[in-house]
């Protein structure tokens, strides 16, 4: 007869061996402190909403880009000159005019209205009453050019639109005023608090030899 072989038996592993030592978590700071803005301490939900905003915003700088296009336009070009034929609807308009109800700088609408200008999109006349102000106008070429793009700028509007009610549409409208206000002075502080800032990180990198001195 065979001796019996005698069989392997696979040592356990020590506790030690069997712990895997995990890295601690390191949570990333929270970019808001107000209580409103955080569900259960964590901002997860805040910078969700900053990054679909993004998402919306790009998105619909694309669809004012293709409705700029199809007329001949860039983006910011398009949005002036249709905004001159709306608010001409309801008083005089002039750069400033323009500037505020778009949110932008007086110089930066000078250098758009003069290009409309040129490409004969709308006309530039002298106020009758105070000769030193000058009004905006639409030309026939213009109107044209935004009578064309009409039905097509329509339909894409309700598509992007559609899923809101009307009380979420108006809704919306009244919350995106308060928030152009509010990032107004948010713009304020950014540049007040971060002043100093890029000078004292360009040093910190100095001091831990990342940067060549």
């Amino acid at each position: 007869m065979m001796a019996a072989v005698p069989s392997r038996r696979r040592s356990k592993p020590s506790s030690t061996a069997r712990r895997v030592q995990l890295p601690p978590v390191r949570r990333t700071p929270l970019t808001v402190s107000r209580p409103e803005l955080l569900i259960e301490g964590d901002d997860q939900a805040f910078r969700r909403l900053v990054h679909n905003l993004f998402g919306f915003l790009m998105r619909h700088e694309r669809i004012r880009s293709g409705h700029a296009r199809a007329i001949g336009l860039a983006g910011i070009e398009y949005t002036v000159l249709i905004s001159i034929a709306h608010l001409s609807v309801i008083a005089d308009v002039n750069v400033k005019t323009v500037a505020d109800h778009l949110h932008l700088s007086g110089a930066f609408m000078t250098s758009i209205t003069r290009r409309l200008l040129q490409l004969g999109l709308i006309h530039k006349n002298a106020d009758r009453a105070d000769r030193r102000r000058v009004t905006l106008t639409v030309s026939a070429q213009g109107l044209a050019a935004l009578e064309a793009l009409a039905p097509v700028q329509r339909q894409v509007n309700d598509v992007e639109f559609g899923c809101l009610s009307r009380d979420e549409f108006r809704l919306m409208s009244q919350l995106i005023e308060r928030l152009i206000t509010s990032s107004d002075n948010a713009l304020a502080l950014q540049a007040y608090l971060t002043a100093g800032l890029r000078a004292s990180i360009w040093g910190i990198k100095c001091k831990s030899g990342r940067v060549a001195s």
